[in-house]
Parts: structure tokens; C-alpha cells; sequence
């Protein structure tokens, strides 16, 4: 069993690589249909798999299409880590696909407009001023 202080050395050469790849070595037109990032990895304790979260910017189709393209490039991937890494075994590797900075800002909006829709302190003031 790695150390944890490996297990996230570990992820974030995987992270490093695989976003080299998806910049220069993927040619797969599908993965070029939406903006893609290496958000996180997590790797399992003994270095055997490897969750790749991925941040797809574009339409929802673009979104589905850019993920069948990463799920098609995995063994290329893995291959292409295992040449690059200098490990035991060759983690697997899985494509999840990020929608947290989406949520994030759903939420960012969210609180926008309850604070635009809040009436202002000062207009209360002049309310309760009025009626005295």
C-alpha cells in the first residue's frame, strides 16, 4: 500500500500527463468537440485505478461526444501513461466526467438573484419612516 504523500504525487503526474495528451497526442475529433480540462484524479491506495475527473465546456451534445471520445481513447491513454510514468503496474484509467464548476455557479447565480430580489435596508428605513 502507497503512502498517501505518494497516492496525490502519483495523481498529480497522472493529471500533468493526461492533460499533455489531451493538448497534443488525442487526435480524436471527438474529443476536440467540446473544451476539456483534467480537473482531479484520484488514485486508488495501491495504485491500481485511476479516476480521471474531466470539466467538458460546450453543449450537452458536445459534452456526450467528447466523453465517448475519452472512453475510446482509455487504452491509448493508459498506454501512453504507462510509457511516460515510471511505475510497477499501469493504473487503470476512467474518464468521470466534472460538472461541479457548473453546479458552483448555479449557485453563484442562485445567490445573485435572491440578493438582487432582497429589498435594500435603506428602502425599509424610509418605509417604516414613512408610516411613524
Amino acid at each position: 500500500m502507497a503512502t498517501d504523500r505518494r497516492v496525490s504525487r502519483v495523481g498529480a503526474l497522472i493529471q500533468r500527463e493526461i492533460s499533455q495528451m489531451l493538448v497534443n497526442d488525442i487526435k480524436d475529433d471527438r474529443v476536440g468537440a467540446g473544451m476539456v480540462s483534467v480537473t482531479d484524479v484520484q488514485v486508488s491506495g495501491d495504485l491500481q485505478h485511476a479516476k480521471i475527473f474531466v470539466s467538458i465546456y460546450g453543449t450537452e451534445e458536445a459534452r456526450a461526444e467528447t466523453m465517448d471520445g475519452l472512453k475510446a481513447a482509455t487504452g491509448y491513454v493508459r498506454r501512453e501513461l504507462g510509457q511516460r510514468v515510471r511505475l510497477r503496474r499501469t493504473p487503470e484509467v476512467l474518464f468521470v466526467e466534472d460538472r461541479s464548476l457548473e453546479r458552483g455557479d448555479r449557485v453563484l447565480s442562485l445567490l445573485n438573484q435572491i440578493s438582487s430580489d432582497r429589498p435594500n435596508k435603506n428602502d425599509e428605513e424610509d418605509i417604516l419612516g414613512a408610516e411613524e
